[in-house]
């Protein structure tokens, strides 16, 4: 009996003490895991996150982060869809652009992390007001501001040149058409190409300026606004004057700047690092002004793109991906990557007096194309997306659209206002 006791004790220490050797691996793996992270991307953000990773890992060993790259659509399909069954199937870290985050905020209050009550709220200062107020509910901020869009007008030098235009004349949009109808008199050229019937973007620029946007600060539905009419008007007012010219979607603008038959493109910073690659034999032969205002002595200030990280509040890594990301956003040797990387304009403004910024490089004549569009951060006004916001595009644009083909402004915005009310109902 004394042997059997015995061996029943020796197989009973040695079964413990393997269970103790595999937990003790278990453990390792745990904390391995933990610090690795897995983001959701595309485009060029991944590169960015990529390399900001290696970056990240030298001060933090055993750190790894897996970026899944897809299609923005794709990305928003599953965002929503992983929030809507609780945060299921989401990653640590999810990419989100300005325009989808108050949507976010307000269909899924408890789907993201409160960065504030993490100590995030000690970084605002470093960002633009209209970035955090993006990214704020209820005095919370809820995600890590990355690229902006300030605009500005990007032009064709020796065009301008040859029809005898200087930029620095054109201050107001109507300076913009008298420009326009000198530089297609003498060269045969068009000055802006717009996509008349699927997209609104000159219109949503000019808002910007005004200091509105579909919906006012209180959430009602703007498009009968003063500045709405007006900034509308000021798009029909480019199509009659001749100067513009139909491009249908983004393969047909880029086209059209690329080949010369367009010579300006009022739009966000981020399209340098698509002229730089899609018209590389252009090198030289393009700079930037701001964009016109409404009036003399006007804002010029105006937003078109930028993006943002968030954590879903159910990851369970969720301190270590706001570590990452706090380092990510508030480094400037990161933003610094992004943006010659991948023309991904930071919001971060303490980056604004590096080299980075003080170098043109050698594509744009103008000395320092990036003081131009840093200097207008500051200015940008918030704009008030609400969750609303794809249908309120949706009927901005068909409005457009009527309003191209001849159909007075102020009609064409009412009928707008009142289907986008019917089917914020619905």
């Amino acid at each position: 009996m004394k042997k059997r006791f015995a061996l029943l004790l020796m197989v009973s220490m040695a079964v413990m003490l393997v269970v103790a050797g595999c937990g003790g691996g278990s453990s390792d793996s745990v904390n391995e895991n933990k610090k690795e992270l897995t983001a959701w991307a595309w485009n060029v953000n991944v590169k960015a996150l990529e390399g900001a990773a290696k970056e990240y890992e030298k001060d933090n060993p055993g750190f790894k982060l897996k970026v899944v790259e897809m299609s923005n659509t794709d990305a928003y399909q599953k965002i929503t869809t992983g929030l809507q069954a609780g945060g299921k199937g989401l990653p640590d870290i999810l990419l989100i652009e300005d325009d989808q985050v108050q949507g976010y905020l307000e269909n899924f209050p408890k789907g993201f992390v409160n960065l504030s009550d993490k100590g995030f709220d000690d970084e605002k200062s470093k960002f633009p007001e209209y970035k955090v107020s993006l990214l704020s509910k209820n005095d919370k901020i809820y995600g890590f501001p990355f690229d902006a869009g300030p605009a500005g007008v990007f032009y064709r030098t020796d065009i301008f040149k040859q029809a005898g235009v200087d930029p620095k004349s054109i201050e107001t949009w109507d300076d913009y058409i008298a420009a326009g109808k000198t530089i297609k008199a003498k060269t045969g050229k068009d000055m802006i190409g717009m996509d008349y019937n699927n997209d609104d973007g000159q219109y949503r620029i000019m808002l910007n300026t005004l200091g509105t946007f579909y919906f006012d600060d209180k959430g009602d539905i703007a498009f009968t606004s003063d500045e709405s009419e007006k900034a509308m008007s000021m798009v029909q007012k480019i199509k009659d004057a001749g100067i513009s010219k139909n491009t249908s979607g983004w393969d047909p603008w880029v086209s059209a700047l690329a080949n010369g038959e367009v010579v300006t493109a009022p739009t966000g910073a981020w399209f340098s690092g698509s002229l730089i690659q899609q018209a590389p034999d252009l090198a030289g032969k393009w700079s930037v002004f701001p964009i016109p205002a409404f009036e003399k002595g006007g804002n010029h200030a105006a937003n078109n793109g930028g993006s943002n990280f968030m954590i879903p509040s159910a990851s369970e890594k969720s301190d270590e991906a706001y570590k990452f990301l706090k380092y990510f956003s508030t480094s400037n040797d990161i933003q610094e990557l992004a943006m010659s990387e991948g023309g991904l304009f930071p919001s971060l403004n303490t980056v604004y007096e590096t080299d980075t910024f003080k170098n043109a490089g050698d594509y744009f004549t103008q000395e320092n194309i990036w003081q131009l569009f840093a200097n207008q951060m500051d200015d940008i006004k918030p704009a008030n997306y609400t969750g609303n916001y794809s249908i309120a595009k949706d009927e901005a644009v068909k409005a457009q659209s009527k309003v191209l083909e001849g159909e007075n402004v102020k009609k064409a915005l009412e009928a707008a206002k009142k289907s986008l009310a019917n089917r914020i109902q619905q």
